[in-house]
């Protein structure tokens, strides 16, 4: 098959963040498809390479011998609501020229994965244009989670989200949602007929995890990291208004009589204020560590006791499974999980972690505490969370079923 993916977040080699496509689309390139991205320039945590300077498109190969059509987005990103809306545009419009001027032939489907929403008007424009149906994928709730974080607020601009929701669910061949409470609302609330809607959730990489726990010396990194004789609690992403990372900051300051050491690896609209929380604070069991590579994010939490998954305290966090979490489960590690709803169920029926009230740090420090008072729990967490995700959440039998479903959707000429 020939797909071409439209993800303004798809990372490059060796970025540090959500690698959910990158995974993806290496094991269908390994299958002999071929895959096309349509991709920003500009991280999701906001960050934007130098090799991008003055240029508006770029053409490159990943090193998995998928194409990567690079798109501009304005450096606006990071100033303000109204600069990270425009960027959302610029991507638009400039993804849209960018998919007509260098994609080359047919293609049999398009894949769009949101958010942002906005996204979707460029799979429809080159679905119509290049007459090939299109699957939408949800990775979360919008315009909710945007709403409920207080990013969107515009009357205007919520009416149209919406409205375009709306359409996007009518347009879409299939849709795709990462977690059962996204079908569960889709198919109640916004009337989305549900033989439309498949369910391919975010997954463990098990082929990195891996590799590293058979030979990955734990105890030298530890030392080189000045990580030995600390209970080490890891959290990987991003730094930005919904993960409410100050919620960390005050469970370490309730916890500073302990060996407990915080690790933020990410970055994100809010790390500078963190870090400036932090030091106002005179953390000292804080430690900030800038985005690294896939491999060496799992390095630190191989070299963790345990993970967190964190985000602010609203209803719409409730349906969503953090990515991050498949991650710690794959290093075999415990997820202190301070996400209610499917997250906060999912930690529970696998008896891989703690769940944690979001915004209760006396719960956080609580919870670690007992932890810290039951070490052979925290290896069993880890286990056990290992041998679930091993079981249902394995990356590539997902990525294989995703394939599955789009080979039913492909243009009906080239299913005959």
């Amino acid at each position: 098959m020939r797909i071409l993916l439209i993800h303004q977040y798809f990372l490059e080699d060796d970025d540090g963040g959500g690698s959910r496509w990158n995974e993806i689309s290496r094991f269908w390139q390994a299958e002999g498809h071929e895959i096309t991205v349509i991709a920003g320039m500009v991280h999701y945590m906001g960050h934007r390479s130098a090799k991008y300077s003055g240029k508006h498109f770029l053409q490159e190969t990943n090193r998995d011998g998928v194409q990567v059509i690079r798109c501009h987005v304005s450096e606006s990103y990071n100033k303000s609501f109204l600069g990270r809306l425009w960027a959302y545009f610029s991507f638009t419009f400039s993804s849209i020229w960018g998919g007509l001027r260098y994609t080359k032939g047919n293609y049999d489907v398009i894949v769009v994965t949101s958010p942002p929403l906005f996204v979707g008007i460029t799979a429809y424009v080159l679905s119509l244009l290049k007459r090939t149906p299109f699957v939408f994928e949800i990775r979360d709730l919008w315009p909710e989670s945007a709403i409920d974080t207080g990013i969107l607020t515009s009357g205007i601009l919520i009416k149209f989200a919406y409205w375009f929701e709306k359409f996007m669910y009518k347009k879409a061949r299939l849709i795709n949602v990462l977690t059962p409470a996204f079908r569960e609302k889709l198919i109640t609330q916004k009337g989305v007929p549900s033989e439309k809607i498949i369910f391919i959730p975010n997954a463990a990489d098990f082929s990195l995890s891996e590799e590293l726990l058979t030979g990955f010396d734990v105890p030298a990194f530890r030392k080189e990291h000045a990580l030995e004789g600390k209970f080490v609690v890891t959290y990987v992403g991003a730094h930005g208004v919904a993960n409410h990372l100050v919620q960390v900051l005050d469970t370490a300051e309730l916890l500073q009589d302990t060996n407990v050491l915080f690790l933020f690896i990410g970055d994100g609209m809010l790390k500078k204020e963190l870090k400036e929380e932090a030091q106002r604070r005179q953390l000292s069991n804080v430690r900030f560590i800038d985005s690294v590579p896939k491999k060496e994010v799992f390095k630190y939490i191989l070299a963790s006791d345990a993970g967190t998954s964190v985000l602010k305290k609203v209803d719409t966090f409730k349906t969503i499974y953090s990515n991050k979490t498949f991650d710690y489960m794959s290093c075999q590690k415990p997820i202190l999980m301070a996400i209610d709803g499917v997250s906060r169920q999912l930690v529970e029926e696998a008896q891989a972690g703690l769940y944690v009230e979001p915004e209760n740090a006396d719960d956080f420090a609580e919870k670690i505490r007992f932890y810290l008072q039951n070490p052979n729990l925290v290896k069993q967490h880890g286990l056990n969370g290992y041998l679930y995700a091993k079981a249902n959440f394995d990356r590539k039998v997902l990525a294989k079923r995703y394939l599955d479903f789009l080979k039913q959707v492909e243009q009906p000429e080239k299913s005959v």
